[in-house]
């Protein structure tokens, strides 16, 4: 049968546990076999949680934590006390589950190490979305950009509704100010899932923008991120090249209308 989140694997029958199993069979068996890649979702867990719990092995409380909250996608952004109430997890189980996700978005917020370089919003995407995608409330970050729009850094500086009557354009660039940084890209998300920006996405462009341009500091872009999809105000047609002025270098950093969909 085929786990939620992973390769068609072999399921242990009801009762047995992994020990039981022939030795081929075992998750970290097949682990050193195959490779992480060759598992399946629930396999995985297993391995995490490293037992089950009378009369379950761990894949298959882990395939029905998995069958109850429709996949690993669900599963990610379960609250602990969520998982806790899951058939055969507890309180042990939805800790180290719990850990392993934040390790995982961790690791694909951070990866790879070092500065990135923006050549197109879905570079904004790829490294966000993982992340920001699935947050239950709104958090506006801003990327500050080297002249050859390498990401120096991102700060997030704001958690809650981001609206321009709430957020002070000032904080936008302050730490943009501070490392002299060339440029900047706003990125922020939408809980509900739907990236289309909104009337006040648009308003805190716009005086982004303004903000920007007095203090000689690009605004390339204002990215959206929904749940696996994002929007790029660029390519929705808000003007961010300053009228009259060198903007070459944004024009360079976005030259194509980008994917919808967050890989």
């Amino acid at each position: 049968m085929r786990h939620p989140g992973g390769p068609a694997v072999r399921r242990p029958h009801r009762g047995h546990a992994i020990a039981e199993l022939p030795v081929a069979e075992r998750p970290r068996e097949r682990l050193a076999a195959l490779g992480a890649g060759g598992l399946s979702a629930a396999e995985l867990i297993a391995l995490v949680w490293g037992s089950g719990t009378r009369g379950s092995s761990a894949i298959d409380v882990a395939t029905e934590a998995l069958a109850s909250h429709e996949g690993l996608a669900g599963l990610a952004v379960a609250s602990p006390l969520e998982l806790e109430r899951l058939p055969g997890v507890g309180t042990a189980r939805s800790a180290q589950l719990t850990a392993a996700f934040e390790l995982g978005r961790r690791l694909a917020a951070d990866w790879p190490s070092g500065r990135w370089t923006i050549r197109a919003p879905a570079d904004v995407a790829d490294r966000l979305a993982p992340e920001m995608g699935r947050l239950e409330r709104e958090e506006l970050r801003v990327l500050l950009l080297t002249a050859k729009n390498a990401v120096m850094k991102v700060v997030t500086v704001y958690q809650g509704n981001v609206s321009a009557s709430l957020v002070r354009v000032g904080e936008l660039f302050r730490d943009a100010v501070r490392v002299n940084a060339a440029g900047v890209v706003l990125v922020h998300n939408h809980p509900s899932g739907d990236p289309t920006p909104s009337p006040d996405d648009l308003h805190l462009t716009a005086e982004a923008l303004a903000a920007g341009r007095l203090l000689d500091i690009d605004l390339l872009d204002h990215v959206v991120i929904g749940h696996d999809a994002f929007v790029s105000l660029r390519d929705r047609g808000v003007a961010f090249d300053r009228p009259g002025g060198p903007m070459s270098r944004s024009r360079a950093a976005f030259p194509n209308p980008s994917p919808r969909v967050a890989r």
